[in-house]
């Protein structure tokens, strides 16, 4: 599984096997997800355009080589960030009272966020798909515990598989003391604002792009924990391209988490965080006037009202 794999373009000295999807890997051609990704590719070298959720100095050289195949591609990215610039520009309402989020947000963590110290806490969201099992949720807890740093954790009602309110369901009592004295669990929680609150010092990931771009744009390192397609590789990217965080796939160990945490917010802390404000400043230049994604984005208009 650590094989490097030389033939993607502009990846050959990133790429192992086991950060590639893995549905990629699925040697049977029947395969339901294997299918829908090789005909939606097909259709996509069809397009006219392309229009992507990065910018150029995030994922230069990859998108060169897409280019190759697609040449008009915007890449305006960070969406979210570019949306919010060109709005507060123009003198209008940017505000994180305005959510597409599927689950209703717990505010109430943000409350609990204003009485923690500066970088004191590691947010913990694995996406609005992501399942453990409950011994995987044991084990991430324990090592959050153990790791004796402050947690926020966003546990969705449906994320626990096979959860019910039958018997073998109690928590450990050390694991409910240890986040009654150093941490807070809600359902979901509004990230755009957690991740920019400044009690916040690390993200406990899956790596979705939303959550990854989201992470850069704000400048917080992130300890990665992908599930699966497109979030093995992102996640191989932030720590080994963007060296902005730790990659700990394919592993759930209540030690291993612990070391992590620790690792992520004492060890690395300043050299994770000095490299991610970089980043973040990168993100600025791409949105702001005469940007890459500020200008992609005013070509992308111009290309779109030629058409009508």
């Amino acid at each position: 599984m650590d094989m490097m794999v030389t033939s993607v373009p502009g990846m050959e000295k990133v790429l192992r096997r086991r950060d590639i999807p893995r549905s990629l890997g699925v040697v049977k051609g029947d395969d339901p997800t294997s299918k829908t990704m090789k005909t939606d590719t097909k259709r996509t070298v069809e397009a006219c355009g392309l229009i992507l959720n990065t910018f150029e100095d995030l994922e230069g050289p990859i998108l060169d080589q897409i280019r190759k195949h697609i040449p008009n591609l915007y890449s305006i990215g960070p969406i979210h960030a570019l949306l919010k610039a060109r709005l507060e520009s123009e003198g209008m309402e940017s505000s994180h009272n305005h959510s597409n989020s599927l689950w209703e947000e717990d505010h109430s963590c943000i409350a609990w966020l204003d009485s923690q110290p500066t970088c004191s806490v590691i947010y913990v969201s694995f996406g609005s798909i992501t399942t453990l099992t409950r011994d995987e949720l044991l084990e991430f807890w324990y090592g959050l515990v153990n790791s004796g740093h402050k947690f926020l954790w966003v546990m969705r009602p449906d994320s626990i598989m096979g959860n019910d309110s039958g018997n073998g369901n109690e928590i450990p009592v050390e694991l409910e003391e240890g986040t009654k004295s150093r941490g807070c669990m809600v359902g979901w929680a509004p990230q755009q604002q957690v991740l920019a609150h400044p009690a916040i010092g690390a993200f406990f990931t899956h790596s979705g792009w939303n959550s990854t771009i989201e992470s850069i744009a704000i400048g917080l390192p992130m300890l990665c924990w992908p599930y699966f397609a497109d979030q093995m590789t992102n996640s191989r990217f932030v720590s080994e391209v963007w060296k902005v965080g730790l990659d700990m796939k394919d592993t759930c160990d209540r030690i291993i988490v612990e070391k992590m945490v620790k690792k992520m917010m004492d060890v690395r802390r300043d050299e994770f965080s000095e490299r991610a404000r970089s980043m973040a400043v990168l993100v600025r230049k791409a949105i702001s006037e005469g940007g890459t994604s500020y200008l992609n984005l005013n070509r992308l208009i111009e290309f779109l009202r030629s058409t009508v």
